[in-house]
């Protein structure tokens, strides 16, 4: 663990400031959940706490579905970084930050259908090497945005209404399981 040299001290009702530097680097906002864990040497961690996260095994079974029966590339990410990936290089794009792009997507609850140019990058420098892409974000069943089902098609292979509905449906059900 790196150091930051940054102290604070604990206020009478226990909380503690994290810094504006911290939170602006870990993309942390206002609102977002945090899970403390405690380490035997006495240290204190705070994790950002990812419900996609919590589904990773499943989740990364389901896109791996998906993959196979649509022939596309999918990912499966939460608001931070990319949690699932089938019919892709894992080692290019599991655990990457999420693009801003994307970001901006799945917070403003936007789907897309995009063809060529109009495609977004995934991950941050991502070298869009895909030509045609889905993007359905995931809501949870209290209505947060909380991740995105991607497909993409790096060859020439259509993307079909069919991929879209499915992309859809995916979607869905992940959220659903957000509770």
């Amino acid at each position: 663990m790196r150091a930051t040299g940054i102290v604070r001290r604990i206020d009478d009702l226990g909380r503690v400031v994290i810094p504006k530097e911290i939170r602006r680097t870990l993309r942390i906002k206002e609102g977002d959940p945090l899970e403390i864990f405690t380490a035997k040497d006495g240290e204190v961690i705070l994790k950002k706490y990812s419900p996609i996260g919590e589904l990773n095994d499943f989740s990364q079974e389901y896109a791996e579905t998906l993959g196979e029966n649509t022939s596309l590339g999918v990912v499966i990410t939460d608001v931070d970084s990319i949690v699932s990936v089938s019919k892709l290089s894992k080692k290019e794009y599991k655990d990457r930050s999420i693009s801003r792009d994307l970001e901006d997507l799945i917070e403003n609850r936007a789907s897309i259908l995009a063809k060529d140019s109009r495609v977004i990058p995934i991950y941050r420098d991502d070298n869009n090497e895909y030509q045609k892409q889905i993007v359905v974000p995931i809501i949870s069943g209290s209505g947060d945005p909380i991740g995105a089902v991607i497909f993409v098609s790096k060859d020439k292979e259509e993307i079909t209404e069919a991929d879209e509905k499915l992309a859809k449906v995916a979607a869905g059900f992940l959220g659903k399981q957000i509770q």
